[in-house]
Parts: structure tokens; C-alpha cells; sequence
């Protein structure tokens, strides 16, 4: 015969002051496990999001991101023409020479950062076909004039419609805001630079876009940029790119579980402190308990139940508590600010997934079964006797 779940809801009602410190800890660990887990996953998500299979990122070999890379003029005559490469209509190749800059610009909390700002040429806004122009317009060629991204916009100061960026001797006035899917992209201004070599200083360009022509064999058109000697360029798929990007994200990996364990621990220790508790409380209730009919296994089963109940309810106050942070933090912070290895600076907006609420129910209920089991197994051992004389 099962002792009826109202049972140990009534006894952790009984004992508020208890049962809302534990509860209360375990809420703690929970809240921190989603901040953490969020921000990897929406991380991860940015990231990979921004990546194409069809698109093609070239770099200079040994370089790992576009602000570390250099492309000459020569090497980017080279690949225009390969087999592979899509063209318009017209039969321009679909190929991109884009010009990364990373200038500090100031945010609205204050302090400045450091941001990606890339150069490209108007043949580069069809190769970056998934940007969209949510206010204002696409920039006009060679007359000085950017785009910036929704996230940047929400950010920094001064990169509103109307205003002048201004780095190096130039300066380019914003004439629109464009989203691109909840991308990377989102987080950087966009300049037009025209002509891309009308300069005769400029002997090339940080990195090169290119895109595959559709049935095209997008592996035999890696290989042979890396293998062409004349250009030590690699190339990889934007997807590829932008995951490499995501690496970051594991030192994150490591500190939640550091965190997670430590927390997870104590929390451990608080749930373990309030059903000792009962146990010494109720001794004599164990005791009527037991000479009622009921089994060890049965009074086992009830205390470990009863301190899931209190896992169960640290987990929602830990859920209730994460949402809000996180809308506070995506409202009035604009996001959360992560620099991948090229030093350059994306906006995150937090969101919770539904893997991140189950890994924290997971760690939860292990707190709640962990927690509970060996005062529950005290409770079962003893005796009807000694229950009953205790009391």
C-alpha cells in the first residue's frame, strides 16, 4: 500500500520556513544553469545560422577568420573564373571582395567595444542574398554611404538613420537597417566601398565570398583553391566558418558544469539539511506509519517523493526566475555582448530552448532524488519501537 502523494505535499506546507530555503536553493542553481545554457545555445545558433552551404569563404592559408586574412588583387583575378563559381545573369561571377575593418565604437551602457565593420562592393549584396532592408535603403555605390545591422543598431550610439560613421580619414553616412535572419551579420555596419582596387595603395581585400553554382561540385572547387600554388588561399563553406567561430562557446561548456556541479552540490546538501530534518521531526509519525501495515519500501519511496516535490518546486521558481532575466537582460542591456576569436564583437539575444529547460529539470530532480534518498533510507530503518519511544 502507497502512502498518497497529498501527503507529503501537506507536510512540506507545514514546514514553510524550510521548505522555501531549499526550494529556494535549488531555484538558485536552476536560474543560473538557464542563464548559462541560454547563452551557449543562442550563441551556437547565431552562429551557425549566419553559415551557407553554397556559400564559400576564402582566406588567406594559416588565417582562422576574415580580420586575419589577406587576399591579394591577383589571387582574387584567380578564382573569379573557376569552374564552379556561380554568375548573374549578366555573367558577372557571384565573387565578393569584402574589407574588414574593426574600429571601437562606443555603446549605450557606456564603454566601447569592439565591432566588425565590413567593406563590400554592391555585387556583394548579391552574394549576401538573405539580407533584408527593414528601414531606410540599400546604400547607393561610391558615394559613401552604409547599412547597419538591427543588433548594432539596438547597441552602440550614434548608428541610427541619418547619422556619420566615422573611422581612419573616412567617414559614410547610415541610410538603412537591415536584419538578416537573426544572423551574426546582424551585429556589424556595412559599408560600400564602390570600386574595390580604385585606390592604388589597396593591393587586395581581407577575405572573398563566392558562391556555388547550383549542380556544381562544391568540393572539387575547395580543393582546388587550396591546392592552386600561385594563391595559398584555403576556402570552406560558411557554415563551416561560422562553426568554427561557435568554438568559443566551449569554454562556456566547461564553466556551467563547474558552476552547475558546485551549485548543484550544496543545493544537494540544503535538501538533504530539510529532510533530516523531517526525519528527526516525524520520528513518531514513522513510527504510526510503520505500525499502520506500511513497509519500509513504502516510507522510502514516500521521503524521496517528498523531497522531488521540492525539487520540482525550486525548478519552477528557477524557471520563473530565468525568464525574467532574461528579458531584462535582452531588453535593457540589448543582448549580451560575446567577442569570437577574431576579436570582433556579436550581440547575442538570449532565448531559452526547449534542450536547456530539460537539462535543467534534469539537474533539478537528480538534486530532488540525491538529496532526499539517504534520509528517506533513514527514516525506513527504523523500527516501530524506537519510532514510537522517540516520539
Amino acid at each position: 500500500m502507497a502512502l498518497p502523494l497529498k501527503y507529503n505535499l501537506r507536510n512540506l506546507l507545514r514546514r514553510k520556513a524550510t521548505t522555501c530555503a531549499t526550494a529556494s536553493g535549488i531555484a538558485l542553481v536552476v536560474l543560473v544553469t538557464l542563464l548559462l545554457l541560454s547563452l551557449i545555445s543562442s550563441l551556437r545558433h547565431l552562429l551557425i545560422t549566419t553559415g551557407r552551404p553554397d556559400t564559400l569563404v576564402v582566406l588567406r592559408k594559416g588565417a582562422n577568420s576574415d580580420a586575419m586574412s589577406f587576399v591579394s588583387r591577383e589571387a582574387l583575378q584567380a578564382i573569379r573564373y573557376l569552374p564552379g563559381v556561380a554568375q548573374t545573369p549578366e555573367g558577372e561571377p557571384l565573387v565578393s571582395p569584402e574589407f574588414i575593418s574593426q574600429p571601437l565604437l562606443p555603446t549605450k551602457t557606456g564603454g566601447p567595444e569592439i565591432m566588425l565593420v565590413r567593406g563590400v562592393t554592391p555585387l556583394g549584396f548579391r552574394v549576401h542574398d538573405n539580407l533584408h532592408i527593414i528601414a531606410g535603403r540599400a546604400p547607393r555605390p561610391s558615394v559613401n554611404e552604409a547599412i547597419v545591422g538591427v543588433a548594432a543598431v539596438q547597441r552602440y550610439q550614434d548608428l541610427g538613420i541619418g547619422d556619420t560613421l566615422q573611422f581612419g580619414n573616412h567617414s559614410w553616412t547610415v541610410v538603412g537597417i537591415f536584419s538578416a535572419n537573426g544572423s551574426a551579420f546582424e551585429s556589424e555596419v556595412w559599408l560600400d566601398v564602390g570600386d574595390p582596387f580604385n585606390e592604388g595603395a589597396r593591393r587586395g581585400c581581407s577575405s572573398v565570398r563566392l558562391m556555388v553554382a547550383p549542380g556544381a561540385d562544391r568540393d572539387a572547387l575547395i580543393r582546388r583553391i587550396a591546392e592552386d600554388p600561385r594563391i595559398s588561399l584555403i576556402a570552406q563553406t560558411e557554415v563551416a566558418y561560422y562553426a568554427e567561430q561557435a568554438e568559443g562557446a566551449k569554454l562556456l561548456y566547461v564553466l556551467t558544469s563547474v558552476l552547475a556541479v558546485i551549485m548543484g552540490i550544496g543545493a544537494v546538501f540544503g535538501a538533504m539539511n530539510t529532510m533530516f530534518a523531517a526525519v528527526t521531526q516525524r520520528t513518531a509519525e514513522i513510527g504510526v506509519l510503520r505500525a499502520m501495515g506500511f513497509r519500509r519500501g513504502t516510507v522510502l519511496v514516500s521521503f524521496v517523493a517528498e523531497s522531488v516535490c521540492l525539487s520540482l518546486l525550486g525548478y519552477i521558481g528557477g524557471v520563473a526566475l530565468g525568464i525574467g532575466a532574461l528579458m531584462l537582460i535582452n531588453v535593457l542591456m540589448h543582448g549580451v555582448a560575446f567577442q569570437l576569436p577574431s576579436f570582433s564583437t556579436v550581440v547575442v539575444s538570449l532565448r531559452l530552448s526547449p534542450l536547456s529547460l530539460l537539462i535543467a529539470l534534469g539537474l533539478a530532480l537528480l538534486m530532488g532524488i540525491a538529496g532526499g534518498f539517504f534520509p528517506a533510507r533513514r527514516a525506513a530503518k527504523l523500527r516501530v519501537t524506537d519510532a514510537l519511544r522517540r516520539g
